[in-house]
């Protein structure tokens, strides 16, 4: 299947896709509903342009597995987050900052805005089941130990924050234990790099050098738009949070400054 076949074939699955969540949302007032299909999308792109490149070679079974296990993961963590809670915070606030335009600026900027992040970091999917590659090789190993590293930080960074915040005792508290010791968003670092290792694996591909847009979008939006600057927007107003910012790496693992030296 040529690229540019790819490409279309993934940009009429992700816009059908977002289009019917915004549907969703709208019914059910909720436009946090775009977090819970944030992973399930990318399994939705990787399945169609699988299914479109007219056979299946071990290294797009490979990232066709990996990505699977990235998006299900995710999307039933923030679905059973979100749960019976209502619209997160960050999409009501914005809901109010719209006012009566709020379903017009929401599909542009919510729905559509997401739909070409995630086109855009799916690029290494899209390379992967354009081409195939030859057989699996030891750029496929790298790739898949990067990725294992990222995982792991994801999902155990979120299960330690799960644990955390399901204790009555530590309300109030920031959480600092765990991976949380050594980098304020663990979550983060680990979407970001499970990216990364995915790229590694395209470059085995026919112009897999060309895939790096998709680490490179989710690094951007994870550090400089939609992740941790506004989450830390709102978790800077508490002191207690300061000075947990003052000694720990905010996105790279890093060995934490001595409290006395914050």
């Amino acid at each position: 299947m040529a690229l540019i076949d790819t490409v279309v074939a993934a940009f009429v699955t992700v816009a059908v896709f977002m289009n019917c969540l915004f549907v969703l949302a709208l019914r059910l007032r909720d436009n946090s509903i775009a977090d819970v299909g944030w992973g399930l999308g990318f399994i939705l792109v990787a399945l169609v342009t699988l299914a479109l490149s007219g056979g299946i070679v071990p290294r797009q079974a490979l990232v066709l597995a990996l990505v699977m296990v990235w998006g299900v993961r995710l999307a039933i963590r923030i679905y059973r987050r979100n749960r019976g809670k209502g619209e997160d915070f960050r999409y009501r606030e914005w809901r109010e900052k719209w006012g009566e335009h709020w379903r017009r600026t929401a599909y542009l900027f919510v729905f559509v805005g997401q739909g070409l992040m995630m086109l855009l970091i799916s690029t290494p999917i899209l390379f992967v089941n354009a081409f195939g590659g030859p057989v699996l090789g030891w750029l496929d190993l790298v790739g898949v130990a990067v990725w294992i590293v990222g995982f792991l930080f994801e999902a155990v960074g979120d299960r330690q924050l799960d644990s955390f915040l399901s204790d009555p005792a530590n309300k109030g508290k920031v959480m600092d234990k765990g991976l949380w010791r050594y980098t304020r968003h663990p979550n983060y670092f680990g979407e970001v790099t499970q990216w990364w290792g995915i790229f590694i694996i395209a470059l085995s591909v026919q112009w897999g050098w060309a895939a790096v847009i998709g680490p490179i979008t989710i690094t951007g939006l994870i550090l400089f738009y939609s992740g941790i600057p506004l989450l830390e927007k709102t978790m800077m107003a508490k002191p207690e949070y300061r000075e947990y910012a003052s000694r720990t790496s905010k996105f790279v693992p890093w060995v934490p400054k001595r409290k006395q030296d914050s």
